[in-house]
C-alpha cells in the first residue's frame, strides 16, 4: 500500500544494514568485555561437577553413599542442571545483539529436561559397576546381564542405556550447543573496532585449553559429535557469512570459537590414538568410531572403576 502524501515512506533494511544502524544508535556497544567471571564459572564447574562426576564417586567411600542411595556424583549433577542454565541466560542476556527470548527459555528448558534424565540413568549405569558392570562391553553382552532371569529384564536395562546415554545426552546436549550457536550468533563488532576491544584478551587465553579440553569430554564421553561438529560448521558459516558483510568477533566469541577449533584436534587425536583398539571396535561398531573415556578406563584400569 502506498503512503499518503506527507507520510514518510518505510525502508525494509536488511539484517547486515540493520546491524550497521544498530551500531550507529549505540545498540551495539563497541567496548565490549570479555565476560571472565562468567566463563570461568562454566569452566570450573564443567570439570568440578561434569567430568569430575566419577571421580568423586571413586574419591568417596561407598559406606558414606550406599547403593540405595544417591552418589556424590549425584549431587554434583544436581549443582550442575542449576549452574549450567543460569551461565547460559546469563551469557546471552549480555551478548552484543539481542538474543529471542522465547529461544533462550526454550533452549534452556529442554537442556534442564535432558540433564534431568542423564541424572538418572547414569547414576544406575555407574553404581552398576559395583556389581560388575563393565563399562567397555555392551548391555547384553555384560556377563552379569548374561545371568539375569527372566531375560526380559535385559531390555529393561537396555531402555535405562538409551535414556541415558542416548536420549538424555541428545535433548542435554543439543539445546546445550544451540545456545552457544544463538550467543555466537549475538557476538560480533563492527569491522573498525579497535584490535585492543576485539582480540582475546589474557584471562581468554588461560581459560581456552581447559574449555576445549572440556568440549572434548563432552563429545567423547557423551557421543554427541554429530551435534559438535554441527554446531561447529554453523559457528564458521556464521562467522564467515558476518566477515564478508563488515563484521568481526568479539572476544567472546573468539574465546568460543577457538574452544571448538581445539578440541576438534583433540578428538582427532583421540579417535588415532585408540584407532586399532580391537575391543573398544566391538562396542563402538557404527560408522563414527569415538570410544568413549569411561570406557577405555573401565577397559585398561578396572580396579580403579569398582
Amino acid at each position: 500500500m502506498r503512503p499518503r502524501k506527507g507520510q514518510p515512506r518505510r525502508t525494509i533494511m536488511t539484517e547486515e544494514e540493520d546491524d550497521q544502524h544498530s551500531a550507529s544508535r549505540g545498540e551495539i556497544s563497541p567496548n565490549v568485555t570479555f565476560q571472565t567471571g562468567l566463563w570461568t564459572l562454566m569452566t570450573v564447574q564443567n570439570w568440578v561437577l561434569d567430568f569430575g562426576r566419577p571421580i568423586a564417586m571413586l574419591l568417596f567411600p561407598l559406606e558414606w553413599f550406599p547403593l540405595s542411595r544417591p552418589s556424590v556424583g549425584d549431587y554434583f549433577h544436581m549443582a550442575y542442571n542449576v549452574i549450567t542454565p543460569f551461565c547460559l541466560l546469563r551469557l546471552l542476556e549480555l551478548s552484543q545483539r539481542r538474543v529471542s527470548s522465547s529461544l533462550r527459555y526454550l533452549a534452556v528448558i529442554f537442556l534442564v529436561m535432558g540433564a534431568s534424565i542423564h541424572l538418572v540413568g547414569d547414576s544406575i549405569n555407574h553404581r552398576l559397576s559395583f556389581s560388575g558392570y563393565q563399562q567397555h562391553l555392551s548391555v547384553r553382552e555384560n556377563p552379569i546381564m548374561q545371568k539375569l532371569e527372566p531375560k526380559t529384564l535385559v531390555d529393561s536395562f537396555e531402555l535405562l542405556y538409551f535414556y541415558d546415554e542416548i536420549l538424555g545426552h541428545l535433548m542435554w546436549y543439543i539445546p546445550f550447543f544451540f545456545a552457544l550457536v544463538m550467543f555466537l550468533w549475538a557476538s560480533f563488532l563492527p569491522k573498525g573496532t579497535p584490535l585492543r576491544t576485539a582480540r582475546l584478551p589474557l584471562a581468554g587465553k588461560l581459560l581456552l585449553v581447559p574449555s576445549a579440553v572440556y568440549y572434548w569430554y563432552l563429545v567423547t564421553e557423551g557421543q554427541i559429535f554429530s551435534v559438535y561438529i554441527v554446531s561447529y560448521i554453523a559457528m564458521v558459516a556464521i562467522t564467515l557469512q558476518r566477515w564478508r558483510h563488515g563484521f568481526t568477533l568479539d572476544p567472546n566469541g573468539r574465546f568460543l570459537v577457538h574452544s571448538f577449533s581445539l578440541a576438534l584436534v583433540l578428538v582427532v587425536g583421540w579417535v588415532a590414538w585408540l584407532w586399532e583398539d580391537a575391543v573398544l571396535r566391538q562396542k563402538y561398531r557404527g560408522w563414527l568410531y569415538i570410544p568413549e573415556p569411561w570406557s577405555w578406563y573401565s577397559l585398561t584400569m578396572p580396579d580403579l572403576t569398582v
